[in-house]
């Protein structure tokens, strides 16, 4: 099982404010990305960002090997060229890794955006969801090897304003076959973090997303807490 990445880099003037990594959903190419307009609304909002479009099998995330890939594929060589800010953007099950490697690195990460993300399978979702949401869920007596249920005992205790803990930002269809996960993380989230929009889990409604994020404004503000600034670090 592989992992490779495609770099598009920020050729305005001055240098990129920070690294951008995306994370397709499962059986989607970066080039998916590049072809419903994600780096090109990038560019066309100006924002000083480097590109990595991350190309990832399916098997590593059954293996659960994808946060060590994107370690050692993608953000140690980052790191090792002085970058020092990076931003992770997940869709569907690239969001729940985008969300996983954060759990796990949350000093190295300043921001992530998921898009519909895959938090865990219909049943575990459905299990917070009749305990009443987060209050009732029960986060304590959890496995050492069940993932998701650690995930979302991380996203329970998620607190957005705490300084030591990236900002997340969501973006979801109302009509998304797994819209009840999205509505759970929403939860935890400042109200200005999340958008919606009629749609389902396809790339029409998350390049929709993808704009709307962008015209709200993010990475292009100077609260560091809420977005990315621009500029040099």
């Amino acid at each position: 099982m592989s992992m490779s990445a495609t770099y598009d880099f920020h050729r305005g003037a001055g240098h990129a404010a920070a690294l951008l990594v995306m994370l397709p959903g499962a059986k989607a190419r970066a080039q998916d990305f590049i072809e419903h307009g994600f780096v090109r609304a990038i560019r066309g909002h100006g924002l000083p960002l480097d590109v990595a479009l991350v190309d990832a099998d399916f098997g590593l995330y059954l293996e659960r090997t994808f946060t060590a890939q994107l370690s050692t594929q993608v953000i140690q060589p980052a790191l090792a060229k002085n970058t020092r800010r990076i931003w992770l953007m997940g869709i569907s099950l690239g969001g729940g890794g985008a969300l996983n490697y954060t759990r796990g690195h949350p000093g190295a990460i300043e921001g992530v955006v998921v898009l519909a993300p895959f938090l865990a399978t219909t049943g575990t979702i459905a299990e917070v969801v009749r305990a009443g949401g987060w209050p009732g869920w029960d986060a304590q007596a959890i496995d050492g090897d069940d993932e998701e249920r650690q995930l979302l005992a991380w996203i329970k205790a998620y607190r957005p304003e705490a300084e030591d803990v990236p900002a997340i930002h969501l973006g979801y269809g109302t009509e998304d076959r797994f819209v009840a996960a999205s509505e759970l993380l929403a939860q935890r989230l400042p109200s200005t973090h999340v958008v919606s929009t009629e749609g389902g889990h396809d790339w029409p409604t998350w390049s929709n997303l993808w704009r709307k994020l962008l015209e709200r404004g993010l990475f292009a503000t100077d609260n560091p807490r809420a977005h990315l600034p621009l500029g040099n670090p």
